[in-house]
């Protein structure tokens, strides 16, 4: 069976990161917290499927008002 490339690399992050902390959890989870608070996230934070659902449709909105915004400035001038 091949083995697939990307889970390869995760599997090789995972041992590098449990490596880094010792294989202790608790040590790897207070790591984690501070490369959290020095890398804050630049865009929203999705918890849920019900959160990303809504970021979804809400971007769609955005999309289509904005599509829309472009259709009805080419539009001729009557007088």
């Amino acid at each position: 069976m091949k083995i697939d490339p990307i889970l390869q690399d995760v599997w090789d992050i995972k041992d590098r990161l449990a490596a880094e902390a010792g294989y202790d959890v608790d040590r790897f989870v207070d790591q984690l917290r501070e490369w959290t608070a020095k890398h804050p996230p630049a865009g929203p934070v999705v918890r849920n499927a019900g959160e990303l659902r809504r970021l979804l449709d809400e971007q769609e909105r955005q999309h289509t008002e904005q599509s829309a915004l472009t259709l009805n400035e080419g539009l001729p001038q009557t007088e």
